[in-house]
């Protein structure tokens, strides 16, 4: 399939390109992009072949008022003309909710929208008209697609923002679900309420709140802390404050607590879904010999050969696990066990270790009392 796209280097005309490459069939698709530095020639050599347009080029902040229509509904009345010269394919437009206000920008939209429902009636082909809300997401620009990439852009470097209105309701739709709504269409097969097609789900927020939180991403992110996810929009949101890192400050380093026996390294905080940190035993060297009332681990020896050995409290039975980076398995550390692991090899043992809780100074749940029962100890490896 021949497909066309305009304003294929925008924002969304890129996110697009990215999915359409992973169809199934995209190696029989030929895509012709088309942005403000094509010339006249492809322009017509693209419209000519084009089996699908994806309208996506408009114009939201120009210097002159008059750009809006020439921008948005002329431009659309000379691309539609080309296409119905050639093979009128079907065309998806991407408009705009200012589309049903009285302003500038809104009534240049609005016209567009006019020129495509009058292309598809002529023509008696499928037309796609999408009132997009504000977009968000990876490779969008700061101060010019949306106040998200504006404040992912600045808290990510330090700079202050501005939050005119906090109570300011917003109203936004992220790119990897335009794009796959997108592709839908391309497929017949879109999400249509009435009279447009829409994306589906649009996210609500105030601005305060939307500035709030990605603040909180930035300082999360500088504590080691990975923020809570199980929001739709806040997974989507802490993707895109991350697209915005700078390049130079992709790495954080974390506080590793060392002595004679190895190292011991708190790698992220996660909340109620507790933290993950990594162990580094020397040669031969046991540690642990604790065991905790609620709190509870999981072990996961990826480089070297070890044993974890366990007894509940009140026992003398001793239960032992031998573990390797060869063949990793997760251990379980539960409650009420006293427990240590040991090195058993020549190397340093790495150990990957999952606590459900975040370690808490005040409250450490940590007792010390030794894996070796005083006498009438029993054995038992598995």
């Amino acid at each position: 399939m021949n497909i066309m796209i305009t304003g294929a280097q925008g924002f969304m005309g890129r996110n697009l390109q990215q999915f359409l490459n992973q169809r199934p069939n995209a190696a029989d698709d030929v895509i012709f992009p088309i942005d403000l530095a094509t010339d006249a020639q492809e322009l017509h050599d693209a419209a000519k072949q084009a089996d699908f347009v994806f309208h996506l080029a408009g114009v939201n902040r120009p210097e002159n008022t008059d750009d809006f229509m020439r921008g948005n509904s002329d431009f659309t009345k000379e691309l539609l003309s080309l296409l119905q010269a050639a093979k009128k394919p079907p065309v998806l437009l991407s408009s705009s909710t200012q589309a049903g206000l009285q302003n500038p920008y809104g009534q240049s939209k609005r016209a567009a929208e006019l020129e495509v429902r009058e292309y598809g009636e002529r023509c008696g082909t499928p037309v796609y008209i999408y009132r997009l809300t504000n977009a968000f997401g990876k490779w969008s620009r700061p101060n010019y697609n949306s106040v998200v990439a504006t404040y992912c852009y600045a808290i990510s470097r330090g700079m202050p923002i501005s939050v005119s209105n906090p109570d300011a309701p917003l109203h936004f739709n992220y790119i990897d679900d335009i794009a796959a709504e997108f592709i839908r269409a391309l497929d017949d097969q879109p999400t249509r309420e009435n009279e447009f097609c829409v994306v589906s789900p649009t996210h609500d927020i105030k601005l305060g709140e939307l500035a709030a939180l990605i603040r909180s991403f930035d300082t999360d992110r500088k504590a080691l802390n990975v923020p809570d996810q199980s929001d739709p929009f806040t997974k989507k949101l802490y993707s895109t404050y991350l697209s915005f890192l700078p390049p130079e400050d992709f790495a954080n380093s974390p506080s590793i607590h060392s002595d004679h026996r190895g190292s011991f390294t708190e790698l992220f905080h996660m909340g109620e879904r507790g933290q993950v940190s990594v162990n580094i035993s020397k040669p031969h060297i046991t540690k642990g010999e604790h065991w905790h009332h609620s709190k509870h681990e999981k072990f996961v020896v990826v480089v070297g050969e070890g044993i974890i050995r366990f007894r509940k409290i009140g026992d003398t039975t001793v239960i032992s696990y031998r573990v390797s980076g060869d063949a990793p398995q997760i251990v379980d550390i539960p409650p009420g066990y006293t427990h240590n692991i040991e090195n058993l090899g020549d190397c340093d043992m790495v150990t990957i270790m999952w606590a459900n809780e975040c370690f808490d100074p005040s409250n450490p749940d940590t007792i010390y009392l030794p894996v070796a029962a005083p006498s009438n100890q029993q054995r038992k490896e598995i």
